[in-house]
């Protein structure tokens, strides 16, 4: 065995899963709170990405400093896609709160094609060129034909911003909120919680992992367009039901996995059957285990 080689698919898969965990944990955090799927949560991801262009490209004109330019991207994207995120909780959600499943998941899906098309006329159906926000270190420059200088700080990017969602969970007073709604939302609201505070804040912490997500692939990458957030999105959604739709670790675990389904499937048989390999693996978990990696079985009360 080529143990080079299949240590880069190691690192590969390991960055691909990371990115992919940045948008599932919104996914996963929206349905353990209220248990929906929201299907517009890809186009945040999409949309925060086409915020860090158009600013990075006003901020690369008028010639500021790199690092600068990509921390004012970075924050852009954040801000404008936390936006978008309340936005869409107020408007497609909460007017659905108390209605049929069913409701809410067409008007999940209507809003992503809403902001896709909105996308695409506000900007161009062709591949747009995404700069580097990512600086490339020269000391790293021999171990780069493994795993890059730019993967390596999306790694540290992304266990970042996994540390500072745990310790917001765990010891927040939001964090507890939103731990004592996911457990019982009427209780919670009989002992005080605000319940549309906590959900509004769900939308805007998962809105900024997938801003965060979507820059860093998207400079990774080196292009964007407005279909990028269906694909990732979907890829997203099918990681957080790996690991078990509502547990943060699953997510988080159920990205890596698949990162790592992706690349190994990729590098030894063929890339031409990448996303086949990806959703076959979700079918033989959902065959041998309906709940996920890390879910738990419910017991429905009679």
């Amino acid at each position: 065995m080529d143990w080079e080689y299949f240590l880069e698919l190691l690192l590969g898969g390991l960055t691909r899963g990371s990115i992919y965990a940045l948008i599932a944990l919104g996914y996963t955090m929206v349905y353990g709170i209220i248990e929906l799927i929201n299907f517009a949560h890809g186009e945040i991801y999409m949309i925060g990405a086409f915020t860090a262009l158009i600013v990075a490209s006003v901020l690369n004109y008028a010639g500021m400093n790199h690092v600068a330019v990509a921390i004012l991207a970075m924050v852009a994207a954040i801000i404008y896609s936390c936006a978008y995120g309340f936005a869409i909780e107020k408007i497609a959600y909460k007017p659905l709160r108390n209605a049929p499943r069913l409701s809410a998941l067409i008007s999940a899906i209507g809003m992503s094609l809403f902001l896709q098309n909105y996308v695409l006329l506000a900007q161009t159906p062709d591949f747009l060129p995404f700069p580097s926000l990512i600086p490339d270190f020269d000391f790293w420059e021999p171990y780069a034909h493994i795993i890059s200088s730019q993967e390596i700080a999306i790694l540290a990017t992304t266990v970042s911003v996994m540390i500072l969602l745990t310790v917001m969970i765990k010891f927040t007073i939001i964090g507890k909120a939103m731990r004592a709604t996911a457990q019982d939302r009427i209780m919670a609201a009989l002992v005080g919680v605000d319940i549309n505070r906590v959900i509004s804040v769900t939308f805007v912490v998962g809105s900024a992992t997938a801003a965060i997500g979507g820059v860093l692939i998207a400079s990774h990458v080196g292009q964007i367009n407005f279909y990028i957030g269906f694909i990732a999105g979907i890829k997203a959604f099918v990681a957080a039901v790996l690991g078990g739709i509502g547990s943060i670790p699953g997510a988080v675990l159920g990205s890596l996995v698949l990162g790592w389904t992706e690349s190994f499937f990729t590098g030894y048989i063929s890339s031409d059957y990448e996303d086949v390999f990806a959703f076959l693996f979700l079918v033989l978990i959902l065959i041998f285990r309906p709940s996920g990696i890390l879910g738990r079985s419910e017991t429905q009360k009679v």
